[in-house]
């Protein structure tokens, strides 16, 4: 092979949607085109930079004091840390919620409303608070407002899954049951979701009925 066929065989043409061509070097086996480009690696962090970064994860996101203290541990363990005293990452979240930056009580009226609106019922809604970890004080009136509508949480659930007095037809045994499993798990007690399932298609009953 010579010099003009050896530097040719270094090339592959290869169509294009469209039919055209485009022609690629080809490297061989042997020499892998490699994309690393060989990021920057981040100094460690202080309390300057934590504060930085905890501002622009409280600016971005709407969050609570507990999913703001486990970011900024996972971003020390990450990173490290540069000074000689561990880093007070409780004192600055708690600064930061004294500020107005982290509101347990305001995200867990949020929760539960949105979650509300989506027909979801009390159970649920506690169970959604505390795993974003908001304490039995701050999520109480959100959990009070959960149980106030309760009822017209569960009929947009049913709302949803066309079931009840949302169906077109009446339902067997077996489609009943599958209805109050599915209302269970979405947080509603049993008398309600055994009240609305057991609804005639169009009769929506009252909350005081049931």
């Amino acid at each position: 092979m010579g010099l003009k066929e050896s530097r040719i065989s270094k090339f592959s043409i290869c169509p294009t949607r469209r039919g055209a061509f485009i022609i690629r070097l080809d490297y061989g086996t042997n020499m892998a085109m490699s994309h690393d480009r060989g990021r920057s690696v981040k100094p460690p962090l202080d309390m300057a930079a934590l504060e930085r970064t905890a501002l622009f994860y409280a600016g971005r996101y709407a969050t609570t004091r507990a999913r703001l203290t486990a970011y900024l541990g996972r971003k020390v363990r990450e990173r490290g840390w540069a000074e000689p005293q561990a880093p007070q990452i409780e004192t600055l979240v708690e600064r930061m919620a004294a500020l107005g930056y982290v509101d347990d009580r305001a995200f867990a009226s949020a929760r539960a409303s949105a979650l509300g609106r989506r027909g979801y019922g009390v159970r649920r809604v506690s169970e959604a608070l505390r795993a974003a970890g908001i304490g039995e004080e701050d999520s109480a009136e959100a959990r009070e407002a959960a149980e106030e509508g309760a009822w017209t949480a569960a009929l947009r659930f049913a709302e949803r899954r066309k079931i009840g007095p949302y169906s077109s037809t009446m339902a067997d045994r077996p489609a009943r049951e599958k209805a109050i499993a599915a209302m269970l798990r979405a947080g509603h007690p049993a008398g309600i979701a055994r009240r609305i399932v057991g609804a005639r298609p169009g009769e929506i009953p009252l909350a005081d009925s049931c």
